[in-house]
């Protein structure tokens, strides 16, 4: 077995490639406060730090979790776990996991003074279901709730409240995106539990996928992009955003997807599914930074 500094075990751990999905959410948010008039680089900063730290201790929390409950075995396809691999112990992988959500929250904290004390509330929820997700005697991942997770924390809190501590509503246009963008998220997990089936089966990890099937998985995939490219027509005919500019993303829309969509369609073996865990991430960031362009470009056309 190969070994390899803490370090850069740490950074194995911590998924760069699915850290896209942070950020997305609170350019999104950032952008439907500046179509409303009030963008804010503060708060969108500080949200931001919060959300790629929670993120980080999320994937660390994951590789401890998985590595206890032993989903985490010799037959596993994808990526390497640091923990699992005798990289790091299970108390650095601890360690590790508390000082980002450390780091998580001292950033967070900055954001009562924008979004009042409740924002304590908000952050704490996130921070609890970021580690609830496999940690705990009942962790999500394990029961079905895995997707659930992903689309109301990356999308509806992450959007929402980052366009809130801005503008101090929440834009009604805003659900629209934030539904789009914790579908969008929810592919990477989908990505992960395709390929991990089998060993989810054995580990009694009950994922969307071991539940109803790889067939519901893929359909569910395909939905999740065609709500994410189909949301700027609503934004334009059904809020009013008259701006053709907010129709950008759709003009990704054949070249970015239709790469992930081949693969897929004729995958047999689960491992030539890990490099769509950072394309698929890649189309989300994609997609939120030529939505937020495209509403910036419309900044304050939308009144509260």
């Amino acid at each position: 077995m190969k070994r390899i500094s803490p370090a850069k075990a740490l950074l194995f751990a911590a998924r760069p490639k699915t850290l896209p999905a942070a950020l997305a959410p609170i350019l999104l948010g950032s952008a439907c406060a500046g179509a409303c008039g009030g963008f804010d680089a503060v708060p969108a900063i500080l949200a931001a730090l919060f959300a790629l730290f929670a993120q980080i201790a999320c994937n660390l929390a994951n590789d401890l979790g998985d590595f206890k409950k032993g989903a985490d075995t010799a037959a596993r396809l994808g990526p390497e776990r640091a923990t699992s691999l005798g990289w790091l112990s299970p108390r650095q992988m601890f360690v590790a996991t508390l000082t980002a959500v450390m780091v998580a929250c001292a950033c967070g904290m900055g954001l009562v003074a924008y979004g009042g004390p409740w924002m304590l509330l908000v952050g704490a929820l996130s921070v609890l279901a970021c580690l609830a997700y496999t940690l705990g005697p009942w962790p999500l991942a394990y029961h079905g709730l895995g997707d659930v997770f992903v689309v109301i924390f990356f999308g509806f809190v992450a959007v929402m409240f980052t366009a809130y501590t801005q503008v101090l509503v929440f834009p009604p246009f805003a659900w629209v995106l934030a539904l789009a963008c914790g579908l969008g998220a929810d592919n990477i997990l989908l990505i992960n539990n395709l390929r991990d089936e089998e060993t989810d089966r054995v580990a009694k990890k009950r994922t969307t996928i071991v539940i109803f099937g790889r067939r519901f998985g893929l359909g569910l995939y395909l939905f999740n992009f065609c709500f994410m490219f189909l949301s700027p027509l609503i934004l334009r005919y059904g809020y009013g955003l008259e701006a053709l500019c907010v129709l950008l993303p759709m003009v990704i829309l054949p070249w970015m997807i239709a790469g992930p969509l081949k693969t897929l369609s004729e995958f047999e073996d689960p491992r030539t599914l890990n490099p769509l865990l950072g394309k698929t991430a890649g189309i989300l960031f994609v997609y939120a930074l030529t939505q937020s362009v495209g509403l910036f470009l419309s900044y304050g056309q939308f009144s509260i």
